[in-house]
């Protein structure tokens, strides 16, 4: 049985978004409807009973604080501007001022003020808030009294009496213009949601369908944004991918040539070798030792190249830990360099190596060696004519850079960012290049473990200079 989270993936992104915007849309005019219906109208009620409150409160303050006149004057403009009537009276019930606005509660034909004073005196804190229905007029009216005195003695109490029936009114008009206004924004909500949606889910639609043809290896295809910053970031980003995929491709073509390559040379040579062993120089043991050292090499050579592929690929899946040591780097220089004499003997080469002061680094040396004798096997395979390699060591204050120098062709520029790469390997180099082309990609890997930078330098008929630093 499929879960809700798979029946939700099976929509469409655009009816999704679509959807939620309805759904927020409706809730916002519910949202609308139940304060309307269930607490406007009590909203209005304790808003009135706390405005009189308030107006009871300041009439009192002036009834001690500003002459009989102020007052007088305070007590009508507050009858007037709130539609109220107000009557103050004594300890001993008597009136001492009446406010008559309109008709109410507390004077003419159904006066209940003799029940409100009741009332009052039993209130606890002196005070009494009443909704009472005058039948006189039918409206809903509030009745709020208070008493007041000085130390704690009573001196008199004043009542305000107002209408409370205009929320009805307002309350039915509210309701007519919710609805209208509820409408609207149903309307205008699914419009903007529909709009919104497609302006969404179209440009990754589209990216979408980009990215399978990407998958079934269409390298030219072109990812476009346009509707956000986050889908504009996105097609960039499978831009970027689509080259690195293109680009690994490629090098994933040149890996099987090579590799072809490289096997079908030295196993065409085993099995013809073996061959004349078993027909020819079997009985020989002359020919027969030669023919055997060249199976030898051609052997020696399949297990470098397949050593070189597995070593690649545990150092780049980081199997491979770094075991590190301080050592000194002039010391453990000179030491690499000398066992190189032997084929600078044989086959002319010179490798020079210029020391600097001896300092302290800290790295794997064992796998360090393999990265400066990759780089004089590089150096050696493309010098010039001359047959110079340089090596040095230089000091610098973060540690010790290394350099290794031919007098070769050099690299074109536009190849530089590449020289790297797996399975890449340059075109000018003066004799044959045996390998795959993996010597400097082991290089940058072990490089990469040790957190150095590096680099190379190099122009056209002025040979190159392969560097790294390292603390």
């Amino acid at each position: 049985m499929r879960s809700k989270k798979d029946f939700l993936r099976r929509i469409p992104l655009r009816m999704q978004f679509a959807v939620s915007f309805c759904v927020f849309t409706i809730l916002i005019s519910g949202l609308l409807w139940l304060f309307e219906i269930v607490l406007l109208e009590k909203f209005y009620s304790n808003s009135k009973v706390a405005e009189t409150r308030r107006i009871s409160e300041a009439l009192v303050q002036s009834y001690y604080n500003d002459p009989m006149a102020d007052f007088l004057k305070e007590l009508n403009s507050a009858a007037i501007n709130n539609q109220m009537c107000i009557t103050v009276l004594d300890k001993s019930h008597r009136y001492k001022r009446d406010v008559m606005n309109n008709t109410c509660l507390l004077h003419g034909v159904g006066n209940l003020q003799s029940a409100f004073l009741e009332e009052l005196e039993k209130s606890k804190d002196g005070t009494i808030s009443l909704q009472v229905y005058n039948e006189q007029i039918g409206m809903e009216m509030l009745v709020y009294g208070t008493t007041f005195g000085e130390d704690g003695e009573v001196q008199g109490c004043i009542f305000l009496n107002t209408i409370l029936e205009p929320v009805g009114t307002t309350a039915k008009m509210l309701k007519r213009g919710i609805l209208i206004f509820s409408g609207v924004i149903l309307v205008i909500g699914c419009a903007i949601a529909f709009l919104l949606s497609s302006r969404l889910s179209v440009p990754i639609v589209r990216i979408t369908e980009s990215a399978k043809r990407m998958a079934h290896g269409d390298y030219a295809t072109r990812f476009e944004g346009g509707s956000c910053r986050e889908v504009d970031e996105l097609a960039r980003a499978l831009a970027y991918a689509e080259e690195e995929i293109s680009r690994a491709d490629a090098m994933q073509r040149d890996l099987v040539a090579n590799v072809s390559h490289d096997l079908r040379t030295p196993l065409t040579m085993l099995k013809a070798y073996a061959e004349m062993i078993r027909d020819l120089s079997g009985d020989n043991p002359v020919k027969r030792n030669a023919h055997l050292q060249v199976i030898i090499d051609e052997t020696d050579r399949l297990t470098a190249l397949v050593n070189d592929i597995l070593d690649l690929s545990k150092l780049e899946s980081g199997s491979q830990k770094l075991e590190l040591e301080t050592i000194d780097a002039a010391i453990w220089l000179a030491d690499i360099v000398e066992r190189y004499k032997g084929i600078s003997d044989q086959m002319g080469y010179h490798i020079d190596f210029t020391p600097d002061a001896p300092k302290q680094i800290t790295c794997d040396p064992a796998k360090l060696e393999r990265v400066v004798c990759n780089l004089i096997h590089n150096a050696i395979n493309y010098t010039g004519e001359d047959k110079q390699v340089f090596v040095r060591q230089i000091n610098t204050e973060k540690g010790v850079r290394i350099e290794v120098q031919d007098t070769g062709d050099g690299i074109e520029e536009d190849k530089i960012s590449r020289i790297f790469d797996k399975y890449y390997r340059s075109e000018n180099h003066k004799r044959e290049v045996v390998g795959t082309g993996l010597g400097l990609s082991i290089v940058k890997a072990i490089l990469k473990m040790h957190n150095c930078s590096y680099g190379v330098r190099s122009r056209l008929g002025e040979g190159s200079v392969f560097w790294f630093e390292i603390t």
